[in-house]
């Protein structure tokens, strides 16, 4: 069996060359997060089109909830296979792939299953995307999974293709869906296409999840899987926390607002979705070549993508009503009014996913994990105080100057880990 060059071998490597492999890594990490970004970009439109702003704050609700469990996937099963896998052997990495993916499609079993009771038993307008919801997650988690694998091995042409995949796919099912004209429908389009390229991305890799290796997976990354776990759900359980007490405060239709506001920066906010299917290897990578890069990499990183929301949520007050009633329909009167606090909110994040790699790629599990609690507990706070005060505007500000104040921990933690690498330097150890 062949190897792909380990990280050490590229050293060798004359600087032009590693240059235009960095250069090459990065393009396609963006063409992935464009294709991503796009595919999320025109659901959000279509269905907020299709169903008016109520029962898009239902769908709205069904897609903060996948956030939270696929935070959850990531966690346990991929941000580990990022961190330890990137740029290792063949046979390392397809091992790992393996119970890596196996563990996301496990994940979605049992909380797929978990859902699918609970919209049985809620009923009325959420319980039916609820059950979709539950019926689609093994799917949805297992293509994120891949996407996470390829970048992992370097090879982002092959996440780039799935996501193209998963785009092609929605379109008739999407087309399906507008025909049937319910919420549920719109769910298993979403969920269905996504299958198709989960399945695609098993053609591509050749690899077979391992669902009975989830549990040695986990015992083995138990170090950093379960720190991530309380990480990750932190941020996206923020998220679920802010929209269930913006719906019971202000209304349902407040969070569609909100979702709507957020479609409009839409290519920022899948690009920080996804970020570290690209950073976190290009920083570990920084961190085995070059450590002392490391903080300049990460200012780059969060700072470039903070002045592209700022320069962006700029252009959209620009934008005519007419042409905003055309790309959101009713959603736009209300949605409007949030571009200045949801583009500062982004912004802020933008800046601090910067730092938020950086301790991914130092392995700093524990300084992470307390960024991460401060900072969503900044964000609830923000988001439900802002909704008691001054209703679906308020919380828009709240969750911005939360937002902003959390960037200020990850980069004050990530200069906290830096200064003790520089003091305690830890002897490199190299997987091959």
């Amino acid at each position: 069996m062949t190897h792909p060059t380990t990280e050490g071998e590229r050293a060798t490597r004359p600087g032009g060359s590693a240059k235009r492999a960095l250069v090459g890594r990065l393009s396609w990490g963006l063409a992935d997060q464009a294709a991503s970004s796009m595919s999320n970009f025109v659901v959000g439109l279509y269905v907020a089109r299709s169903l008016g702003v109520t029962a898009f704050g239902v769908f709205s609700l069904a897609w903060v909830t996948y956030g939270v469990v696929l935070n959850i996937s990531r966690g346990l099963a991929t941000d580990p296979l990022v961190v330890r896998f990137s740029g290792v052997s063949d046979a390392s990495w397809r091992g790992a792939v393996a119970r890596s993916t196996g563990t996301a499609l496990g994940v979605g079993a049992a909380i797929g299953a978990a859902c699918l009771v609970t919209g049985l038993t809620v009923g009325g307008r959420l319980g039916p995307a609820f059950v979709a919801l539950g019926v689609m997650l093994p799917g949805l988690l297992l293509q994120d999974a891949w996407r996470f694998s390829f970048f992992a091995a370097g090879t982002g042409r092959k996440a780039f293709l799935n996501d193209v995949v998963w785009g092609v796919a929605l379109v008739p099912a999407m087309l399906v869906a507008a025909r049937v004209g319910t919420v549920a429908a719109f769910v298993l389009a979403w969920g269905a296409s996504a299958t198709v390229a989960a399945a695609y991305g098993y053609l591509q890799s050749g690899i077979r999840p391992r669902v009975a290796k989830a549990r040695g997976w986990l015992r083995e990354q138990r170090d950093l899987g379960y720190r991530y776990l309380v990480e990750n759900t932190c941020l996206s359980g923020a998220s679920q926390l802010r929209a269930y007490g913006l719906g019971a405060i202000v209304g349902v239709g407040a969070v569609g607002a909100v979702r709507g506001a957020e479609l409009l920066l839409g290519p920022f906010l899948a690009v920080l979705m996804g970020l570290s299917l690209v950073t976190v290897p290009e920083a570990a990578r920084v961190l085995r070549q070059a450590p002392h890069r490391l903080g300049r990499f990460c200012l780059l990183l969060g700072g470039g993508q903070a002045v592209g929301a700022l320069l962006w949520g700029s252009a959209l007050l620009l934008m005519p009503d007419r042409l905003g009633e055309f790309v959101l329909g009713d959603v736009w009167s209300s949605a409007s009014e949030l571009i200045v606090p949801v583009t500062l909110g982004v912004a802020g994040a933008g800046l601090g996913t910067g730092a938020a790699a950086g301790l991914r790629a130092l392995g700093a599990a524990r300084r992470s994990l307390r960024s991460q609690l401060i900072a969503s507990a900044c964000y609830v706070i923000g988001g439900l105080g802002g909704a008691a005060v001054s209703g679906t505007v308020g919380s828009a500000w709240g969750v911005a100057a939360a937002t902003v104040c959390g960037s200020a921990v990850w980069w004050l933690q990530l200069r906290s880990a830096l200064r003790e690498r520089h003091q305690n330097p830890i002897p490199e150890v190299r997987t091959s």
